[in-house]
């Protein structure tokens, strides 16, 4: 008896290692699209940005990164195209945002004009990063596609 109680802890221990193996393979492959193509032309005072750096690294521009689930830092720079912006032009720099990458979901990063007032000068307050859209999107990552 006590034998097969001893057979019963290892096939259910062996049973249990084998689907948290599958879990945490599953969980390798689970990603999310970040984007930086979407052109609102001003719409609502939003405009496009392009990508310069992930994770403090700089990267080259594209529009679609591929990413794992997770936390991850894009540094953005606007193209605001409003006749309204009125700063100089050694202020447009970059800013951070956040985003949580969680599986199969687009995020689509756009620039916001803040127009609340007018912005002169050496004012760089006068937009913000922001996540203008977040999509269903069916994510396939393939490997060394995230950087």
């Amino acid at each position: 008896m006590l034998f097969l109680n001893n057979i019963i802890k290892l096939i259910t221990v062996t049973l249990v290692l084998l689907l948290s193996g599958c879990a945490s393979q599953s969980n390798l492959t689970a990603c999310g699209t970040v984007s930086a193509y979407v052109d609102p032309q001003g719409e609502n005072d939003v405009y496009r940005v392009v990508v310069t750096h992930l994770n403090g690294k700089p990267v080259i521009s594209r529009p679609n990164y591929t990413l794992p689930v997770g936390r991850y830092e894009f540094t953005l720079a606007e193209l605001i195209s409003s006749p309204d912006l009125k700063v100089a032009l050694s202020v447009r720099g970059t800013k951070k945002i956040m985003v949580n990458v969680e599986q199969d979901v687009r995020y689509h990063l756009a620039a916001k004009f803040k127009t609340d007032k007018t912005y002169v000068g050496n004012n760089p307050d006068y937009w913000q990063p922001i996540i203008l859209q977040q999509t269903p999107h069916t994510c396939e990552l393939q490997h060394n596609s995230a950087l």
